[in-house]
């Protein structure tokens, strides 16, 4: 990721955030919802404060008013997309399809990744690659993912469950789903995703049917 200014010097953060009136807040906000935005059409890659200047319309130094830099922008942009992503696919996951159980709710959640908006998935990998490539600069990001995938998960856990085993479910679940995500992208092997995910969904109701 290029963190510089744009205009060859490195990026200073000379401006103090404006965070003490309504207005300055609002204004904040709607920058940052620009910038986020750019990133579901443009990704990661070589995203640099002169490139969210032009996505929010305005200059540099006036995102340096309302933020720290380059890095302290994508720390803020990047849980607002994943609370886009997230929000849209557990209101399915809610609803299930067919019934109630973890496995229908599990599936649902599954068919709206899969049909997700191609620039938020993008962003969404990128994310999961740089923070392997990049950890100290991305592991922050990368440790926001999963602390806002969790709850949502915990809460689609049958109710009766004790809290160790709910955690234990929701983790074995969110790692084996990101795996699946990060296979579809890399190899395309949809056919073995699709094979994998249905050994999941067995998995969860031979779990969930032990407590009953």
């Amino acid at each position: 990721m290029n963190t510089s200014a744009g205009d060859g010097s490195p990026e200073r953060a000379g401006y103090r955030r404006s965070a003490g009136s309504p207005r300055g807040e609002a204004r904040r906000r709607e920058l940052l919802e620009r910038v986020t935005d750019d990133l579901m059409v443009n990704g990661l890659v070589d995203f640099s404060l002169r490139r969210a200047a032009r996505a929010a319309g305005t200059t540099h130094k006036v995102l340096l008013y309302y933020f720290d830099g380059a890095d302290d922008l994508l720390r803020q942009a990047v849980p607002g997309l994943r609370e886009r992503h997230i929000g849209n696919a557990f209101a399915t996951a809610a609803q299930g399809l067919g019934g109630g159980t973890l496995a229908d709710r599990v599936r649902a959640m599954w068919q709206h990744l899969g049909e997700e908006d191609a620039g938020l998935r993008r962003v969404l990998d990128q994310l999961i690659g740089l923070a392997m490539y990049d950890p100290v600069r991305y592991a922050e990001p990368g440790r926001e993912v999963s602390q806002q995938y969790l709850p949502a998960l915990l809460s689609i856990c049958p109710e009766d469950w004790s809290d160790r085993r709910r955690h234990e479910v929701a983790e074995m679940i969110l790692a084996t789903l990101r795996g699946f995500l990060v296979e579809r992208v890399t190899s395309g092997d949809t056919a073995g995703v699709d094979a994998g995910f249905e050994a999941l969904i067995r998995a969860l109701e031979r779990e969930e049917a032990a407590g009953r």
